[in-house]
């Protein structure tokens, strides 16, 4: 809720200009007032210095004050309480399939691609809050890791626990994942859904065919934007387990199907894109992310107070004030 003041006749303020004309009228009408008897010597008279001579001017300075008051007033202050609502009205539910082979852990993003991809997607879902989303897991095979849901929390702890096992089988299914995404979005009724996929490899397994996973996203009105991920050239990357678990790395040529993922989001009315480093990578996610507008209503409620009338009762105090004290404490010397 936002309270700030507003004038809502501000030319009324235009009279101020008016005050410095009042004030050398003030000065001159005094001037010519005042009389003055010269004398040799002031002997024999008793001079006291009273203070009420001197404040006789405080009784114009009362009469500019409320007239200060009164165009205040007359310019119309009130306060504005402003609260808003928002509502959704078009929510986007959106499934990001991430591949999850071992080929994920090469080093030509950093630290990896992998957690290079964990740290972009993670800043992508705070920024749709208004959004449901869900996350699926692939390699050799697939399967749902978070199913779509508008708890963000939820969504951000299994992006961050997401990693490379061996409990899945190796391989690049991208058919399998785009299908586990699909039918995670196909009972949905949100009016937009989005499949966001992103691969490093080529399709080398699955018994889902990649072009049919396609075509069931297009029968449930499912946009699929596919990201190929991996350097262009030679990258480091795991080729063996040693005896202690660590991976043994060596450079070996960077293979993306990108005819297949370009024809998958073409298929689906979305865009391929190819992150090269983590600079692009993060270019792409800002991309997708402007493409995908969540259409949301704002209501602004405005109440408004009046606060021109305690300016007009004290303006008028000041006055009478004025007029007393003219009458009775200044009588004699104004």
């Amino acid at each position: 809720m936002l309270e700030h003041i507003e004038f809502v006749n501000k030319e009324f303020f235009w009279l101020l200009l008016v005050l410095p004309i009042v004030i050398l009228w003030y000065i001159i009408k005094r001037h010519k007032q005042t009389s003055e008897l010269k004398i040799s010597s002031l002997k024999g008279f008793k001079v006291t210095n009273s203070w009420l001579p001197k404040m006789k001017h405080g009784l114009f300075m009362l009469r500019l004050l409320a007239l200060v008051l009164l165009i205040t007033a007359l310019a119309r202050p009130q306060t504005v309480d402003v609260s808003t609502k928002t509502k959704t009205t078009r929510g986007i539910d959106i499934v990001m399939a991430i591949d999850v082979s071992g080929s994920m852990l090469a080093k030509d993003l950093s630290p990896n691609r992998l957690e290079a991809l964990k740290k972009v997607a993670a800043n992508f879902i705070k920024n749709r809050p208004n959004d449901r989303i869900g996350l699926v897991e692939y390699a050799g095979e697939s399967y749902t890791k978070t199913p779509i849901t508008s708890d963000k929390a939820i969504v951000l702890r299994s992006l961050s626990s997401i990693k490379y096992n061996n409990v899945i089988e190796d391989g690049t299914a991208i058919g399998m994942g785009l299908a586990t995404a699909v039918n995670r979005l196909k009972d949905s009724k949100a009016k937009s859904k989005v499949i966001i996929l992103l691969t490093d490899g080529v399709n080398n397994s699955g018994f889902i065919d990649p072009r049919i996973a396609s075509e069931l996203a297009v029968e449930y009105g499912i946009k699929t934007y596919t990201i190929g991920l991996g350097t262009n050239g030679m990258a480091l990357s795991p080729v063996a387990r040693l005896p202690n678990g660590d991976f043994q790395y060596r450079r070996i040529q960077v293979e993306i199907d990108e005819d297949l993922l370009k024809e998958i989001a073409s298929v689906t009315g979305g865009r391929y894109f190819r992150a090269t480093n983590n600079r692009k990578l993060e270019a792409i996610y800002d991309e997708i992310n402007k493409l995908e507008k969540t259409e949301i209503e704002e209501f602004k409620f405005y109440n408004y107070e009046e606060k021109f009338r305690p300016l007009v009762l004290i303006a008028g105090l000041l006055l009478f004030m004025e007029l007393v004290l003219r009458y009775t404490v200044f009588r004699t010397f104004v």
